[in-house]
């Protein structure tokens, strides 16, 4: 089994899903008392929320790259940074390590084509829906067409994330107003929704959708474990 590597913290309460996801299904698969190898780095997300607001990218490649390399010193075998937004400097932090970095787009995309969908809903914070490194990538490399709410809309889902989810708040109002974001998505042909912040899956899941929801924590966590176990089934 190959040792996982988490750059957590971006926030912490997806970090743990992270941690849960990928032991669960190491277990899952390998049965016993078996879990994963992991070692995780965590950031302190007051440093990044600001560098985010900013599109800093050369000061959040800084930070984590910094913790990047912590994990690696520890052995990891491939490193997951824990954050969709923050994983716009990905790439970046690749070229300092000597292990590979799982992208959560290129995982997420994936997934997407298993499923046999083309055109795709995304929510995440306003960076993720209105950048490029994760929805240009989806386009570019992997050929999706990737449709994102209007503007009104997406300043809802983002400030709900930072204002809300990431420090535990759960909002049933906040619930209701993704529900009905997510269905005019689906009436302008999204064929499933991609929870493109590692915080939204707390917030709503299937439940909350007439199409298959993809939740890009849960997609990348059992990326991680697929990698680290390749050679075990």
């Amino acid at each position: 089994m190959k040792t996982i590597g988490l750059v957590g913290g971006l926030s912490w309460e997806s970090s743990i899903e992270y941690y849960r996801i990928i032991n669960q299904e190491v277990r899952r698969r390998l049965g016993g008392f078996h879990n994963a190898l992991s070692v995780m780095s965590t950031v302190d997300f007051a440093d990044i929320v600001p560098l985010q607001h900013d599109l800093d990218f050369d000061g959040m490649e800084d930070h984590i790259t910094a913790a990047a390399l912590q994990v690696q010193r520890g052995g990891a075998d491939v490193v997951l940074i824990c954050s969709c937004t923050t994983n716009s400097v990905a790439d970046r932090v690749a070229k300092h390590l000597d292990v590979p970095v799982l992208h959560i787009a290129d995982a997420t995309a994936e997934e997407i084509k298993r499923k046999g969908l083309k055109k795709v809903g995304l929510l995440g914070t306003r960076f993720t829906m209105e950048e490029d490194y994760f929805k240009g990538r989806l386009t570019e490399r992997h050929g999706l067409e990737v449709i994102i709410p209007p503007a009104d809309d997406r300043e809802t889902v983002h400030r709900v994330i930072y204002d809300e989810l990431v420090v535990g708040k759960f909002e049933d109002e906040s619930r209701r107003k993704y529900r009905e974001i997510m269905a005019r998505l689906v009436e302008r042909g999204a064929g499933c929704i991609i929870l493109g912040c590692t915080e939204i899956g707390l917030l709503v899941g299937q439940d909350d959708s007439t199409v298959p929801v993809l939740d890009t924590t849960e997609i990348h966590a059992m990326a991680g474990v697929k990698f680290a176990l390749d050679d075990e089934d």
